[in-house]
């Protein structure tokens, strides 16, 4: 009996494990079971985009995929746009199923993107730039040859478009499957034993886009794999046949091949055929489909077809090994192609004329691919600066990532508007088009000059609601250089635009002060001499009936200034004199305003002498009591502090003279300019070497002077007489500038020495080289240097004054000169005051970019806008209203007059123009002694308009010239406002087109 009851259980085991064996193989031919389960668990995997930032949403962690579209890296992005202003106004909601999928480690199942990268779109929703990666792709399964779809199927998966079952799971190939497991057994007893893949198109390319470094990590990250490609086949239902037929799509479109210099990561057989055989994508997919209608090709097509064929044949191939295939000699690559190409013949696939035409051919990888068409810089001019601007949004640096995340950029550009200002401005190099726009005349260009040296950059905003939009950013530099933001440049009188700012904000601060006292509060100030409009606004306010401060600004535009050259003015450490430009205004004595009106440089210069004496003179330091008691305790702290600035800058002049010379070079040079004497080079021996020997100094004496001291008494008189000389004696005796001679000893000492080194190390010796300064016998020598840091301390109160107003710069040349342009400028900077001054001093953000939009139709889909910042009050309004006239009486009777009336709204009324005009003219000369110029050469010539248009529009137009043309060059202001006057009627009709989101 016991034998009996033995044998039935075995029995009954054996039925139970063949019956579920049967069921097995039944499952894995027919799907039925996993279809639906698989089919329940994605149907409601889904996702919703509503407004409003998303609780319900998770970002990937890793995956190639990820990574390159920028999914992973959206939670630092938009941490990072949040910072810099920008709020979540759209995002992905993604629901409970598809969240509990993620969190239990499987991909998010959706229809993923094959082609994605930056868009950059204008302010009517049309592409300045659009970048797609891979750049060649089937959109549809039916442009895909029926040949590339058989060798693909034959090398990677054979079953994957079978017609039975139609609920066939396309992450699992039963046979594949079966033999993987088989020898992945066989491999656990066998060390030394390789087991093949069972992967499928399917969990291939879940592996290469979601997966850790695109790899199969371990058995647990192949599962992961096999149930996410599962979840994605079964989102539409359990009918696969569709979803079957879009995997090849998928897998044709972005299977990896390694990556190329000069190219960049390859993905896809349309950018592989190109990247490594430089085949055009649409000829080698003609050439694949000739045979589709049954006709017999030619040998010659044959030929064409079999070359195309097995290139494409040979990329399936290679992508197991892309890397050892594709950057190697190919002979292994070419031999598994040719055996392929036997092999699909043995199964009927191709035919054995095509196999025979296409196993001579050889495979000839990384050919010479022809150039890249150069980007035309004129025309992608904004698109490039708006892709720089989203670049240090985002926090990437380079332009090959930016352009492969998954983003589109809306900007405030109007993209016709931009197209016409870069065509002019291009074509502007012609004599033709210079002729046309009027640039040929008196103070324009000479006739006959050539105008293809000269760029012409124009910026202009369009005043929104709550930011200042721009519209237009073009030039013609044909290259990537951004002539509006990139460079420091001489823009001439445009800087007596901010001093007239500064001027008039310095008038306010005044009434500010003192127009709520009483007039005997008034009577008691008492405003320095020096200080001259510290003087006028008491006098002012004591007299004025009308206290507000319009009047005041009114009246400080009417105060007089001689414009006579005749006078040297001390700035900067040293005598200068100025020049106007119209010599028929030196004799006048004119107004501020008929000043600005016409640019006369001595107006502004000496409007800038009275902005420093009051900021010198105007405070409650009292620096008239600094200056006349020599036992003010400031006197000893302001000339110290002189010392260590004035040494500081020799030290740095020296610094470039010796860096990187070897000793004796550097002792060489310095010699070269001594007269020699026996105590002059013993003073700078025992500086530049302190433990010189008495046999180090004749030897020095004699090849300097051709014999020696004579005797040891003699040298031991020198080393008596100079080795114990301050620092200071022994450069007087030497007639050395004493910082140079310890400089040099410093180096000699500390070779590689870098600058900031020598500064920390010479704190000492810079105080006690001016150690003479502070003896108050030398009252005068210290009252010069005390005026010149109070100086240096007001032009650091004006160059806060300019910043406010955007002055891009961290300091100001601390001249009279600041005011006609000697500090420099940028022309997007003068937009930027120009913008406050059209805003009523208020300054609105600069808007360029109005929506950034990630990873659209994707669970991780989220829309940012600018937040509406709180604009920040710089000017008063009255201030700027006050400006505002000066500007326009520019245009009305300047010199800007030639634009007055060419501008006419829709009903033919003049619009009101308004700007500043300046002429920048940058010159780099030797002068000798008394001044006198021993050479001069010209580095560049520009000439700059801002300008605002009605109360809607502002921006900057500017014409400049780089040496070795600048010489050639005479034109003014004139030039860029002539321009404006030929631009503007062709450009404002397409700014006035709706449809842009500031009208």
């Amino acid at each position: 009996m016991a034998w009996f009851k033995k044998l039935f259980w075995v029995g009954a085991g054996l039925a139970v494990g063949g019956a579920f064996a049967l069921f097995v193989l039944d499952e894995l031919k027919t799907s039925r079971l996993q279809s639906a389960l698989w089919r329940d668990l994605a149907k409601d995997a889904r996702f919703s985009v509503d407004a409003g930032a998303s609780d319900a949403i998770r970002f990937p962690h890793t995956g190639p995929h990820d990574e390159r579209l920028g999914y992973s890296q959206l939670p630092g992005f938009l941490e990072r746009l949040q910072l810099q202003g920008y709020a979540v106004t759209r995002q992905a909601r993604m629901s409970p199923r598809l969240i509990e999928l993620q969190e239990h480690g499987l991909f998010a199942p959706y229809r993923e993107k094959n082609q994605a990268g930056l868009t950059v779109r204008d302010c009517r929703n049309e592409a300045l730039l659009h970048t797609l990666v891979p750049r060649r792709a089937y959109e549809r399964f039916e442009e895909v040859p029926p040949l590339l779809v058989s060798a693909l199927l034959f090398v990677e998966d054979r079953h994957l478009l079978d017609a039975q079952p139609p609920q066939r799971n396309p992450a699992i190939d039963p046979e594949r499957f079966a033999n993987a497991v088989l020898e992945q057994a066989l491999r656990s007893v066998s060390l030394g034993r390789t087991a093949t893949g069972g992967s499928t198109l399917a969990t291939q390319i879940e592996k290469y886009r979601h997966s850790p470094q695109g790899r199969t990590g371990s058995v647990g990250e192949k599962l992961r794999q096999m149930a996410s490609a599962s979840l994605r086949a079964y989102q539409d239902g359990e009918d696969t046949q569709a979803r079957r037929r879009q995997i090849v799509v998928d897998y044709l479109d972005t299977v990896p091949l390694a990556a190329r210099p000069g190219i960049g990561e390859v993905h896809g057989l349309g950018d592989g055929l190109w990247a490594w055989y430089g085949r055009d994508f649409r000829e080698v997919n003609r050439l694949l489909a000739d045979d589709a209608e049954g006709a017999v090709p030619t040998p010659e097509a044959l030929e064409r077809q079999a070359g195309a064929f097995k290139q494409a044949l040979s990329l399936m191939i290679a992508q197991r090994r892309p890397s050892q295939h594709l950057l190697g000699n190919g002979e292994g690559l070419a031999r598994l192609t040719d055996s392929y190409l036997r092999l699909m013949t043995e199964a009927g696939l191709i035919t054995p004329s095509l196999r025979d035409a296409a196993l001579p051919l050889p495979l000839h990888l990384q050919p010479e691919l022809p150039p890249a068409p150069r980007p035309d810089f004129v025309q992608r001019k904004a698109a490039t600066a708006l892709r720089t601007h989203i670049s240090t949004l985002l926090g990437v640096p380079r332009a090959y990532d930016l352009e492969r995340l998954d983003l589109e950029a809306e900007t405030s550009l109007d993209g016709e508007a931009q197209a016409l200002a870069a065509r002019v401005l291009a074509g502007l190099r012609t004599p033709a088009a210079a002729k046309a726009a009027g640039l040929f005349g008196s103070h324009l260009l000479d006739p006959g000059a050539d105008p293809g040296p000269l760029v012409y950059s124009f910026t202009l905003f369009e005043r929104g609601a709550q930011a200042n939009l721009l519209r237009v950013q073009a030039d013609n530099i044909d290259q990537p250089f951004d002539v509006n933001q990139g460079a420091r440049l001489d823009l001439g009188s445009t800087a007596k635009l901010r001093t007239l700012v500064s001027y008039l904000e310095l008038v306010a601060e005044l009434h500010a002060d003192w127009a709520g006292l009483g007039p005997a509060e008034l009577s008691a100030l008492a405003p320095s001499p020096r200080d001259p409009l510290g003087m006028w606004g008491r006098q002012y306010l004591l007299r004025a009936k009308d206290r507000r401060l319009a009047p005041m600004l009114e009246a400080a535009m009417e105060r007089k200034y001689s414009a006579n050259p005749g006078e040297a003015f001390f700035t900067g450490g040293g005598m200068h004199q100025f020049e106007n430009f119209e010599r028929s205004r030196n004799g006048s004595s004119m107004t501020v305003r008929e000043g600005f009106k016409h640019s006369v440089n001595l107006v502004f210069v000496r409007l800038m002498r009275d902005l420093v004496r009051h900021r010198m003179f105007g405070g409650a330091s009292d620096p008239e009591r600094l200056l006349k008691d020599p036992a003010d305790p400031r006197r000893r702290e302001m000339l110290a502090r002189f010392a260590d600035r004035e040494g500081s800058a020799f030290l740095i002049r020296f610094h470039r003279k010796y860096q990187g010379r070897p000793a004796a070079d550097a002792e060489a040079l310095l010699l070269r300019g001594l007269r020699p004497s026996a105590p002059r080079l013993a003073s700078v021996l025992f500086t530049i070497e302190p433990d010189a020997s008495d046999a180090r100094l004749d030897e020095l004496l004699m090849q300097q002077l051709g014999r020696g001291a004579g005797s040891e008494r003699a040298l031991r008189a020198l080393r008596t007489t100079y080795a114990g000389l301050s620092l200071a004696d022994r450069g007087y005796v030497s007639r050395v500038h004493p910082l140079e001679l310890w400089l040099v000893g410093f180096l000699l000492r500390h070779p590689g020495a870098t600058l900031t080194d020598v500064l920390n190390a010479s704190a000492g010796e810079r105080q006690e080289v001016y150690a003479w300064l502070f003896k108050t016998r030398h009252k005068s020598a210290q009252d010069r240097r005390l005026r010149e840091l109070l100086e240096l301390d007001a032009f650091a109160q004006v160059h806060r004054s300019w910043q406010r107003q955007g002055y891009p710069f961290a300091s100001l040349t601390p001249s009279y000169a600041s005011a006609i342009g000697a500090s420099g400028d940028r022309p997007a900077a003068l937009a930027e005051l120009m913008g406050i001054i059209v805003n009523d001093g208020v300054r609105l953000p600069t808007q360029r970019i109005e929506a950034l939009h990630f990873a659209r139709d994707t669970p991780y889909e989220t829309r940012l806008e600018p937040r509406n910042a709180n604009p920040g009050r710089v000017l008063p309004a009255e201030v700027t209203a006050t400006v505002r006239r000066a500007l326009f009486e520019v245009v009305n009777d300047g010199t800007a007059r030639r634009l007055k009336g060419s501008l006419v709204d829709a009903n033919g009324r003049a619009i009101d123009i308004g700007g500043k005009t300046g002429t920048g003219d940058h010159r780099y000369g030797h002068t000798g002694r008394a001044g006198r110029v021993i050479s001069e050469r010209k580095i560049d010539r520009s000439a700059t308009f801002v300008f605002m248009i009605g109360d809607r529009y502002f921006g900057t137009i500017m014409a400049y010239v780089h040496e070795p043309y600048a010489a050639r060059y005479r034109f003014t202001s004139a030039l860029p406002t002539q321009l404006l006057k030929s631009l503007g009627p062709q450009l404002l009709p397409e700014l006035q087109r709706s449809g842009c989101g500031g009208d």
